[in-house]
């Protein structure tokens, strides 16, 4: 039985997270977003109240969510910082750079670039994704970056929205900017 989690043990150490996955099914991806994705609510919680602390008028932002926007932003955003960069240069630290970009731009999901509304818990929540991303990717499994990316979204919009902790539209206020990225998407899937 010592041998059992032992490709778990390995993939869950840090010393492996800009590596290919030991395994690559369906059921072993799971168990690996399942694991960054805990250590993302894990900085989140802690990070909250310390953030709460350090900036006594923060306020996490709350900016109106489109179900369009939402859902498709999982195909644009693993395409465009993890797909390209690591078929365009091969490597995991083209990956890694690039996934650093896309955790620094959740900081920005607010309608005020005010330090006291920065998307901080966003920002520490995303975090590990870089890691499950930049690893799938890496482990040649892309598709389900894509997918689970799509499903996290999906699942916290439909919290989000049932629980009125935002605003919900089905799309976004100009039109013509949820037609573009759904047009974007669908382009950089195909």
């Amino acid at each position: 039985m010592p041998g059992k989690f032992a490709d778990e043990m390995a993939d869950m150490h840090p010393r492996s997270w800009l590596s290919k996955y030991r395994r690559t099914s369906v059921g072993y991806l799971a168990k690996m977003l399942l694991f960054y994705h805990g250590i993302g609510f894990g900085l989140l919680l802690v990070g909250s109240p310390i953030i709460g602390l350090v900036m006594p008028d923060y306020k996490e932002p709350s900016i109106p969510r489109s179900v369009a926007g939402v859902l498709v932003a999982g195909p644009l955003e693993e395409t465009i910082f993890f797909g390209i960069p690591f078929y365009f240069f091969g490597n995991a630290y083209s990956v890694l750079a690039t996934g650093a970009v896309w955790v620094a731009i959740h900081l920005l999901n607010t309608d005020t670039l005010s330090i006291n509304s920065l998307a901080f818990g966003n920002l520490l929540f995303v975090l590990p994704s870089l890691f499950f991303s930049l690893r799938t990717w890496v482990s040649g499994k892309g598709w389900f970056s894509v997918v689970t990316h799509s499903a996290w979204n999906g699942a916290f919009l439909a919290a989000g929205c049932s629980t009125r902790e935002f605003t919900c539209t089905p799309v976004d206020n100009d039109i013509s900017s949820t037609l573009i990225s759904v047009a974007l998407s669908a382009g950089l899937i195909a």
